[in-house]
């Protein structure tokens, strides 16, 4: 019975996210062995544990996060929180606020400096003390609407977790040397970012606020991407699927009238938008895989791979 149940939630998470049949080998070769490693890693701690999942755009993190989540919960009697980076994006108007007094390319969400880390660790801290009865609201950010959702319809965890994901595409990302930001990267930087003062400031917080909030993970998953040209074409797939579901949900009529509109990305728009992350992604493409307790690599095919687990304690 046990075992129908596994594959029932297996099955029902693989139609949610649209998976090929072939994903399940994934789960049962790569998913399962990294939550009985979480579960042992916890029981060891004798606390809760807080996991970081690293990844590009478009490499997977957001559906690993999920079946970790689910697995560990339904199957493993682990509570399990999830949070994504991205839904600590500050709102629009910060953004705007911050591109005013440091530099227009922060109205743009994505880079360090973008994220209230105040809230974060508010969040984690949150997480960390609940009690049975407490409940923590985890914030949840629109990127159709580009802007955060009301605090009121925020999802909320109830109780004590044992493990909190924290997934993001820059989690555990570490800072560049000084003499590495002079050269830009692309366009983006040597036409809007002369001076470098834009990448500058976002290397500052990676050596401050950001490093003490990734400090606070136990351990680090990297789901290492193939190449900067596969994130761009994975990053264009993630829109046009954000497109479509919004169209299913206003045929459906599921959107309330008077919704704020929907800043769907061109596929040009997503290029110039990935330039923003190149920097910070290459970077991490290049230290992490070494200080990443696990790293998972990503094929072009967008399977993922063999891991190579290098901590298990």
């Amino acid at each position: 019975m046990a075992n129908c149940e596994f594959q029932k939630t297996i099955d029902t998470l693989m139609a949610r996210e649209g998976l090929p049949p072939g994903y399940g080998n994934t789960v049962a070769s790569i998913i399962v062995p990294l939550v009985e490693a979480i579960v042992a890693l916890q029981k060891r701690h004798r606390r809760s544990v807080i996991i970081g999942i690293h990844g590009a755009q478009g490499t997977g993190k957001s559906t690993l996060t999920l079946f970790l989540r689910e697995l560990l919960q339904r199957h493993w009697q682990c509570p399990t929180a999830s949070l994504s980076i991205d839904d600590l994006y500050l709102t629009r108007a910060e953004r705007q606020s911050l591109a005013d007094q440091v530099h227009p390319l922060f109205k743009t969400r994505g880079v360090p400096g973008t994220h209230d880390l105040t809230l974060g660790n508010r969040v984690l801290d949150q997480l960390l003390s609940a009690s049975p009865g407490d409940s923590t609201p985890l914030p949840a950010f629109d990127k159709a609407v580009d802007d955060r959702v009301p605090e009121a319809q925020w999802p909320v965890f109830e109780g004590p977790a044992k493990v909190i994901l924290l997934e993001g595409w820059c989690v555990g990302a570490t800072p560049q040397p000084e003499s590495a930001l002079a050269r830009p990267v692309n366009k983006l930087e040597a036409e809007e970012d002369a001076q470098g003062q834009w990448r500058e400031y976002v290397n500052q917080c990676l050596k401050t606020g950001y490093r003490e909030f990734f400090g606070r993970l136990d351990w680090l998953v990297m789901l290492e991407a193939p190449s900067m040209d596969c994130v761009l074409q994975w990053r264009r797939l993630q829109e046009q699927k954000l497109a479509q579901r919004h169209a299913r949900a206003a045929k459906e009529g599921n959107r309330a009238g008077g919704s704020p509109e929907l800043r769907i990305m061109s596929d040009h728009e997503v290029q110039r938008f990935i330039m923003h992350y190149q920097r910070v992604t290459e970077h991490c493409l290049r230290v992490l895989p070494k200080r990443a307790d696990v790293l998972i690599p990503v094929g072009a095919d967008h399977f993922m791979e063999t891991p190579i687990w290098n901590n298990r304690s």
